[in-house]
């Protein structure tokens, strides 16, 4: 990360929200996604990013809503970089509070905005105000009004969808048998010839319908597993050596190098915000 990016990053412990704060110049992060909601605006700057296969520019004020999966990246045009504020929200949480708050949420469906950029201002302030309440460590009474706020407001911006994986009938069935053989063997020194063997296909044409359908090569596409369970893994207090480890990343530099690459920061530096505990 160049000396003039930052990245401020705080976690609320009862509802394992993440607080991020951040300010990049030039490149920002590499194209990746995430397992939660991801809730911000754009505090100073235009921040550009390639999202739903449409080109983004967010500005002062705009607000940005990515669900889960959705793969992004991340660019300043300009000189003087951009600075976006963002909630990370957890998909069992927001979804379980979201039926708490509103009975006629319809079951076996799961929420899904309906916008991915946007000029609200009343919920850009009500994300604000929730992320100074969490920030700041108000009362648990406050923090609770504030998120409940935020998920009124956000019941306007979304939709309700089935649950069930999306498979889009335009694409070939061999790259949705490859993304489950992935998730399967995440952790494993898969070859792409492997990948084929598996979906009893050859290499070439399983790449050029793997990356039709998710937007991400095959080998991208196992990268940004392995860095969501480390996510997961070094939220939870796991040293980065042992999470390295563990997802068949080389080393701990290796996980590294592409830990920043999507996220802005270090793999110990994220431990260490969301535990409380020592860099390892």
């Amino acid at each position: 990360m160049g000396t003039s990016n930052w990245v401020d990053l705080n976690r609320d412990a009862e509802t394992g929200i993440e607080l991020v704060r951040a300010h990049f110049e030039g490149h920002a992060y590499d194209p990746h996604f995430h397992e939660s909601y991801l809730i911000g605006f754009t505090e100073q700057g235009i921040q550009q990013f390639h999202c739903r296969n449409v080109l983004h520019s967010s500005r002062p004020g705009q607000v940005f809503l990515l669900e889960p999966g959705e793969i992004h990246d991340g660019h300043a045009p300009d000189r003087d970089g951009f600075t976006y504020s963002m909630l990370y929200l957890d998909p069992q949480w927001i979804e379980r509070e979201l039926r708490t708050l509103f009975e006629d949420a319809p079951s076996d469906c799961q929420p899904t905005f309906t916008q991915t950029l946007g000029d609200e201002p009343a919920l850009r302030d009500v994300i604000a105000e929730a992320f100074r309440a969490l920030q700041s460590r108000e009362l648990r009474i406050v923090r609770q009004a504030t998120l409940d706020a935020l998920l009124g407001s956000l019941s306007r911006h979304l939709r309700w969808k089935p649950r069930h994986d999306a498979f889009d009938p335009r694409h070939p069935v061999v790259a949705f048998r490859a993304r489950d053989y992935l998730h399967a063997h995440m952790d494993q020194d898969l070859g792409l010839d492997d990948l084929a063997r598996a979906c009893g296909v050859d290499r070439f044409r399983l790449s050029r319908a793997f990356k039709a359908a998710f937007g991400l090569a095959p080998h991208a596409y196992l990268v940004q597993l392995r860095l969501a369970k480390a996510r997961r893994l070094l939220a939870s207090g796991h040293a980065p050596s042992l999470v390295a480890m563990a997802l068949g990343f080389a080393d701990q530099s290796h996980m590294g190098r592409w830990f920043r690459r999507a996220y802005g920061l270090t793999p110990a530096h994220y431990r260490k915000r969301c535990s409380n505990l020592p860099d390892a």
